[in-house]
Order: structure tokens, then C-alpha cells, then sequence
């Protein structure tokens, strides 16, 4: 047995049905003919939702029960909730989403509490989430009916998630709420019922407890034997055939350890054992590929002559303006350590392709599946990142096969044959023959790959570290991108953040929130439209590193560094990234000079930005946790600056805006972003140098460069961190 209760899943429970919902019009589908079911309880968990997304649009989803084109009730989301609130008077909907970071503003619904609090019914009850360590998303995506039936996996009823199994380069339905274009996705969700569907109801309700303080109501339970004699009212869509039934689910978290709470992390557990216990086949779909452990688990089994073979299919690339400039390059170099430790050849890399779409467009494969064998599937929210296994809050489903050739090990198979079906424009059946024939799943792909219309490619494998110094600098940025985009579980700067962060403050005057409205949308505005069209191009972290190398020497170098930092100010472009860009183009001193001097440019411009606000407004329009930053600006201006800028809960341009706002006086603004910011630019300098040197070299010289740069920066973190836990503690009334 892989599954093991407190191993390596949180709970297994029994379900009577289950089913796999490939791709977003299946999901929509289905959880519009169970919603049209409830009659005591909806919760809705997610990392995003859009109030204004369509629940089915004529793909041609599982179900032949309700649907939008045959019940009267709204297409979009929050309109079908509110009507069906107003026809079942016993009905509440609780919804809770991320309150998420600054930097994916532009890829959600516009000010989602105020839309919320503006157009749902006064028994949708909605809550951003931000209960996490410092840095952390709550990434599960979990939805629970009456109890009755629940949907896990790596769909969110939210924009860009609704596509059908065809794929199509263009599809007119394939359209965002504001009726934008967006290219072909791929995902899997799962449906169970029964006990699977209770424990999942168990969690989402302490999940919305842990969020807001406040008890959610346990549905009315129905008995098993209700299940079985009622199943015509038990909530299960009408018309979805379960794929497997009478079945033990297995639910697989990943929690943060946060202030009291212990972490979990059976996701990563179940992961490391689901490879381990591999013997012919190893099939994966995943958005990203960037754990390390993960990855030496997977360079294991490919050592191992007795392993199994492995068949990856991933995104051609990484989509988004974030994601390409850091996740993509770390996924390279764990492709090329893969195939350097695949001495027997059983490594197969893919990704899927559909006739018309444009050289810079891919199928983005947003699933997160795992099957090992015919005897082990899992489904769910969780990545194989460092973020998955134990930052980020995630959920999975699993299901075991007792029995070879019992009708789980089929449904198991009988998924990965219609996944890979869908990819390769063939039949479920085709690939099951092929596979029984071959007597091997890679040569069962090859022998079917490349009959038009659609197919798998092989993803190139890039080469170890290069010498080019070009590509060193990709492979250095993207690694300090992904100290910030993939980092490992959290640690003790948490503990000194919790305490500059108490309850928000309210109360706002109407019209000073109507001025900083006009403050805050303008550099929005600005910011959105840099990193959602081409201009953003213009100030890409490689760009400006090459750039800058180019003026090294000329008059005007310090005007336009310090120009380049006022840009990425004003369109939220990560400080961060600019130093260690500066510190790859300049000499260290010269770097660390022309770092401060932009920064502080750039933080004061937007600090008199902010000084256009009413006090009052700020936080309660930066949301929860920048609502209690806000808080803590007020009341401990130069101490809090300095510690959000050594330990920054917020992106660089927010706490400026903030501070300006909030009156901070200007000098303590000043003189605390130069003590906060002074001694991270002279890290990351340094560490930049050591660390190129060592990616591009790693020599034990270099190495040992990396840990004399490295240790003394951690000992005195615990020595900064002491201090300001000290200074709280006396300060506190």
C-alpha cells in the first residue's frame, strides 16, 4: 500500500461515486448542475475566483441534467449564485479566496471585496484569506456541496480557466470576462460524494474559521443508506457518470507552519512515495517543475536500472510576464539534471500542441496529475515546486488500486489513456491497445505521436550550465527570481512580521477614499498597462542588466539607472530584481551606490504620490494584510519602515504609497528606507557576484566564496532579528 493515513494523507474516507473532470467546461458544467442542487450549503475555496465568470458556454460538458442553456438562471457566477440564494431561502454560499499579493493584481477582478460587497446577496458571504506566513499563497481549490459532493483539483472559478478537451488555437468562447482572448488551457478537476465529500466539507469549514474567526454550520448529514436510496436528491450532477464508485479517497494537504499551527505536509510525502513506488510507468502532468527534492526523487528512479520509465508532459513554456523570466529557466536546469542522471534512456519529455497556434503561443498545461502504474492516481492543486510542498496551502485527492486489474486500476489507466488521448488526437481505446501492444508507455506514445491534427512534442532538453556569460546571467536571475517566486517552507522572520501586523483599521472618510481611489487607480493604471502589453518588454530584468552593461562607462550612466528605478517605482517592478540586475551590469561598489541612489529616488517620488491621500484610506484599500501594514506605519514610523524594508510584507511601491498616506514624517520615511534598504543592497550584491561565480563555476573555490558571503548575512539577520523582537516587546503597551 502507497496511502497511509498521517503519512502521507490527511484523512481517507469512502465515496460512493467519483469522477474525473478534464478541463475547464467539464468543471463549470458539472458544479452548476450541483450547485443547482444545494439546499443548505455552497463553500467555495480557492486561490482566485471572478464574480463575473460564465459556468458553461456550449462545450458540451459531462453532465445532461441542468446546464445554463437549459435552466433560467444567469450565466455568471455571482448573478447564478445571488438568483439561486433567492430561490432557496434555507441556502447560505460562503466563499473564501487569497488575499493575494500586489504583484498579481493585474491578473484578477479589480477590487474583489468591493465587488462583492457591491453586487452579492446578503447570504453570499465573501472573505479574502490572509493567514499565511509572509510571502505564502493559499493556492487550494476546493468547492463542497451540502456535504454531499465536493470538487478538488487545479481549476478555480475564476478568468482564463474555461476551455474544452479540443483545445482549439482560436475559440470565440474562449474569451475573459472584459471579452479578451486567451489561449488553449488544460486542467483536471475531480468529483467525489459520500464520506470523501464530508471530510472535504470538514476542511473547507476550518479553513473559513482559521480565516475569519467565525464557525461554519455542519450541513444536515445524510446517512449511507440515504446515499444509496436517494441518489435522484443527493447532489451529484445529474447525467456524470462516476468513473470509479464504492472507492477509499485519500486527502493529501500542504500547510505552512503559521504563529501556533503546525505544518503539514503529507503533499510532499505522498509525492516522494507515489515515485519511489513506481515499477513500469510514471506519467506526470504539471505546470511547473522546480522542487528539488522532487527532482532528485525523479533522478533517483531514472538511476535506478530496475526504474520505470518516466513521461513528463508539460507547458512549452512557462505563460505570464512572472513565471518566464524565472520558473521557466529553473525548470530548465531540473530538465537538464534529469537527463543527465537518465543513464537507461527511460526519460520522455512533452508538450501538447494544436494546429494554428502562433510561434509564441502553447497549450497551457495547468493540470497536476500524477499516475504511477495502473495503481496510484492523484489529482489536485499542488505544483511540483518548493512553493507546493510546504508554502503554499494545497489540496489532493488520490485513489489506490487493492487489486491489479480491479476496476480502480482500470479507472486509473482508463484517465491516463483519455489524457493522453486528448493530447495526442486519438482515441482512449487507441492508446490503451497501443500501450498493450508495446508493452511500454513511451513507445505507445511514439508510435502514435505526429497524426495531425494534434500531438505531443518533445520538449528540448536544455544543456547543463553554460560558459556563455549571457546565460549564466539568465540562470543567476532567475535563481534570485526564484528565492521570491519558489522558496522553501518559511522560517523565523515570520515571527518578527506577526508582530508589526495587528488588526486593520477602518472607518474611512468617503471623500478622501475618493481621491486616493483616483491616486491608486492612475498608478494602477500605469502598472497594468506596462505588464500586460509590450511595453513591459521594454523594462524586462534582462534587459536591464544587458542594458546596463552597455553604459557602464557612459557620463549619463547615474540619470539613467536612477531614471530606470523612478520607471519600475511608478509600474511596481520588483526592486529586488532591479538591484541584482545593477549588481550583474556594475562593479560592486559602483552597483550599491547607484542601488541606493535609485531607490530612494523612487521611493520618495511615490511617497509625495501618497501624500495626496487622506491618512484614513490607505489601508482599506490595500486589503487585510496591507490594511494591518498600514497600521503599523502609523504607529512606529521609522521602526516599522525599517523592518518593512529589511523583511518587506508588501511590494516596495505599496509600502510608499502607504507611508506617504499615512504622514509618516518625511525624514523618518527617508532615513529608514536608507538604514532598511542599505544592507539588503549590499547582500544582494554580493551574493549576486558569489552566486553567478558559482553557477558558472562551481569550483569548491567558489563554493566556499558563496558560504563566506551567505553565513555572515544569516548571522546577522538572527542578530537583526533579536533586536527588533526586542525593541517590540519593550514597546508593546
Amino acid at each position: 500500500m502507497i496511502l497511509s493515513e498521517g503519512r502521507n494523507c490527511w484523512r481517507i474516507a469512502h465515496a460512493a461515486r467519483a469522477a474525473f473532470l478534464i478541463d475547464g467546461d467539464a468543471y463549470f458544467t458539472a458544479f452548476r448542475a450541483a450547485a443547482l442542487r444545494a439546499r443548505e450549503s455552497i463553500v467555495i475555496v480557492g486561490w482566485d475566483l471572478d464574480s463575473r465568470e460564465r459556468l458553461g458556454r456550449g462545450g458540451g460538458g459531462p453532465t445532461s441534467g441542468p446546464s445554463d442553456d437549459d435552466d433560467d438562471l444567469p450565466a455568471a457566477l455571482v448573478p447564478f449564485l445571488n438568483e439561486l440564494l433567492t430561490r432557496r431561502p434555507g441556502l447560505q454560499v460562503h466563499v473564501l479566496v487569497w488575499d493575494f499579493s500586489m504583484i498579481f493584481a493585474f491578473e484578477r477582478e479589480p477590487l474583489p471585496t468591493y465587488q462583492f460587497a457591491l453586487r452579492a446577496h446578503p447570504r453570499l458571504h465573501f472573505h479574502m484569506d490572509g493567514v499565511h506566513p509572509v510571502g505564502a499563497s493559499h493556492h487550494q481549490k476546493v468547492v463542497v456541496v451540502d456535504d454531499a459532493v465536493a470538487f478538488a483539483g487545479g481549476i478555480d472559478l475564476t478568468k482564463c480557466r474555461w476551455d474544452t478537451p479540443e483545445h482549439r488555437a482560436v475559440d470565440p468562447r474562449r474569451v475573459d470576462p472584459g471579452g479578451k482572448p486567451y489561449g488553449p488551457i488544460h486542467d483536471v478537476q475531480m468529483v467525489v460524494d459520500g464520506e470523501a465529500a464530508a471530510a472535504l466539507g470538514e476542511l473547507v469549514r476550518w479553513r473559513w474559521n482559521q480565516a475569519t474567526g467565525q464557525p461554519l454550520a455542519v450541513p444536515a448529514r445524510r446517512s449511507k443508506r440515504a446515499f444509496a436510496d436517494a441518489r435522484d436528491d443527493d447532489g451529484w450532477p445529474p447525467g456524470l457518470r462516476p468513473d470509479v464508485q464504492d472507492v477509499p479517497i485519500a486527502i493529501a494537504r500542504t500547510l505552512p507552519a503559521y504563529e501556533d499551527r503546525p505544518a503539514a505536509s503529507e503533499v510532499h510525502q505522498l509525492v516522494l512515495d507515489a515515485i519511489a513506488a513506481a515499477r513500469r510507468f510514471l506519467y506526470v502532468e504539471n505546470q511547473y517543475l522546480t522542487s528539488a527534492s522532487v527532482g532528485e526523487a525523479l533522478a533517483g528512479r531514472l538511476r535506478d536500472e530496475q526504474g520505470p520509465e518516466v513521461v513528463l508532459v508539460l507547458p512549452r513554456f512557462e505563460c505570464g510576464w512572472l513565471e518566464q523570466s524565472s520558473m521557466g529557466v529553473l525548470r530548465a536546469r531540473m530538465l537538464a539534471h534529469l537527463r543527465n542522471a537518465d543513464r537507461h534512456c527511460r526519460l520522455h519529455v512533452y508538450y501538447p500542441t494544436v494546429p494554428g497556434l502562433p510561434s509564441d503561443g502553447c497549450v497551457n498545461v495547468h493540470a497536476k496529475i500524477l499516475v504511477v502504474d495502473d495503481r496510484l492516481l492523484r489529482i489536485g492543486s499542488s505544483n511540483l515546486s518548493n512553493r507546493s510542498m510546504g508554502f503554499d496551502t494545497e489540496c489532493d485527492l488520490a485513489i489506490e488500486a487493492q487489486t491489479e486489474g480491479g476496476e480502480t486500476a482500470r479507472a486509473i489507466a482508463g484517465l491516463r489513456n483519455r489524457l493522453l488521448g486528448e493530447h495526442l488526437g486519438v482515441s482512449p481505446d487507441e492508446v490503451a491497445v497501443a500501450t498493450a501492444a508495446q508493452g511500454s508507455l513511451v513507445a505507445a506514445i511514439e508510435s502514435l505521436r505526429g497524426r495531425p491534427p494534434r500531438t505531443l512534442e518533445p520538449l528540448a532538453i536544455p544543456p547543463g550550465a553554460s560558459s556563455d556569460p549571457g546565460a549564466g546571467l539568465a540562470v543567476n536571475l532567475a535563481v534570485l527570481d526564484g528565492l521570491v517566486c519558489d522558496p522553501e517552507p518559511p522560517g523565523a522572520p515570520e515571527k518578527i512580521i506577526e508582530q508589526f501586523v495587528p488588526p486593520k483599521i477602518r472607518k474611512p472618510a468617503r471623500g478622501a477614499l475618493f481621491r486616493f481611489g483616483i491616486v491608486v487607480a492612475a498608478i494602477l493604471g500605469l502598472a497594468a498597462l506596462w505588464h500586460l502589453t509590450s511595453l513591459r518588454h521594454l523594462l524586462d530584468v534582462h534587459r536591464v542588466a544587458a542594458w546596463g552593461l552597455r553604459i557602464q562607462t557612459h557620463p549619463a550612466a547615474p540619470v539613467l539607472v536612477v531614471g530606470a528605478y523612478i520607471v519600475g517605482g511608478l509600474v511596481m517592478f520588483p526592486v529586488t530584481l532591479l538591484t541584482a540586475a545593477t549588481a550583474l551590469a556594475f562593479p560592486a561598489g559602483t552597483a550599491v551606490a547607484y542601488t541606493m541612489l535609485g531607490s530612494l529616488s523612487s521611493a520618495a517620488l511615490t511617497f509625495g504620490i501618497g501624500r495626496l491621500a487622506s491618512r484614513h484610506t490607505a489601508p482599506r484599500l490595500a486589503g487585510s494584510r496591507l490594511g494591518r501594514m498600514c497600521q503599523r506605519l502609523r504607529r512606529r514610523g521609522l521602526l516599522a519602515v525599517i523592518t518593512f524594508r529589511i523583511l518587506p510584507v508588501a511590494p516596495f511601491t505599496v509600502v510608499n504609497l502607504a507611508a506617504g498616506a499615512l504622514r509618516i514624517r518625511f525624514r523618518d520615511f527617508m532615513l529608514g528606507s536608507l538604514i532598511g534598504k542599505l544592507p539588503g543592497a549590499v547582500a544582494i550584491t554580493l551574493f549576486t557576484d558569489r552566486l553567478a561565480a558559482v553557477l558558472l563555476d562551481p569550483r569548491p573555490r567558489n563554493l566556499l566564496l558563496l558560504v563566506g558571503v551567505v553565513v555572515p548575512a544569516l548571522l546577522a539577520a538572527a542578530w537583526l532579528r533579536r533586536r527588533l523582537k526586542r525593541r517590540v516587546m519593550t514597546e508593546a503597551p
